[in-house]
Parts: structure tokens; C-alpha cells; sequence
């Protein structure tokens, strides 16, 4: 008689080393392939680290380009600034050279017709009779 327990035993037992032997395969198989991502890791940190060192040299060149254009900007704002307070002040020295003189002239001119229109009213004046009545001859009344 054929004892089946002791074979379903063993099949049991043969199906537990198989599955063993393909997990510890499979375990070392996972191992290497950590193994070898590690090692890519490695290398690309190694290309990488250049590349990064170029990026940061790049961004603080850009730094101070950029520092220095805000410095220009500034120059050339205080430039526009003091060329505009400049030019101001050159309009108000112009106009007060110029209209200061047009004014004392004018009342220069203002003084001669004014001496003129006195000396002819003098003139008129000894020249006709004194007229008695003083009101204007056109109003009416």
C-alpha cells in the first residue's frame, strides 16, 4: 500500500526548496541590480557634478551682471536727474537775462513816451487859450 502522506509529504517538502531556491535567486538577482543602479548613480553624479559646478558659475556671473546693470542704471538716472536740474536752472538764468533787460528797457521806452506825451501836452497846452469849463466836450448831459 501506497502511503500518501509520507509522498504529499515529500512533494510538500520539494515545492518548499524550490520556491526557496527562486527567492534567494531572486534576492540576489535584486542585489546586482541595486549594485549596478548604484554604480549608474555614481557616474551620473560624476558627469553631473561639473555641469552643476557650470550652472552656479553661470548664475552668480548673472549676479553680478545684473548688479552691475542696476549700477548703470543708476548712473545714467543721477546723469538724466542732474542733466534736467541743469537745464532748469540754465532756462531760469536765460529768461531772467533776457526778460530782466526787456522790462528795464520797456520802462526805459515807457519814461521817453511818457516824457514825450508830457512835453507835448506842455506844448499844446501854451499854445491854446485856457478853456474855462474842464468837463469833456462830448459828454452829454
Amino acid at each position: 500500500m501506497i502511503n500518501w502522506p509520507l509522498i504529499f509529504l515529500g512533494v510538500i517538502a520539494i515545492s518548499t526548496l524550490v520556491m526557496a531556491l527562486i527567492q534567494v535567486g531572486a534576492i540576489v538577482a535584486a542585489l546586482k541590480a541595486v549594485g549596478e543602479a548604484q554604480k549608474m548613480i555614481a557616474t551620473v553624479q560624476q558627469d553631473v557634478r561639473p555641469l552643476i559646478a557650470k550652472v552656479s558659475a553661470l548664475a552668480d556671473e548673472a549676479g553680478r551682471t545684473a548688479k552691475l546693470a542696476t549700477l548703470q542704471a543708476e548712473k545714467v538716472d543721477r546723469l538724466v536727474t542732474d542733466l534736467t536740474r541743469r537745464l532748469d536752472e540754465t532756462a531760469v538764468v536765460v529768461q531772467q537775462a533776457i526778460t530782466t533787460p526787456a522790462r528795464e528797457g520797456m520802462a526805459i521806452v515807457a519814461a521817453i513816451k511818457a516824457s514825450l506825451g508830457a512835453l507835448r501836452g506842455f506844448r499844446d497846452y501854451r499854445g491854446r487859450p485856457a478853456h474855462g469849463d474842464d468837463e469833456d466836450p462830448l459828454f452829454i448831459g
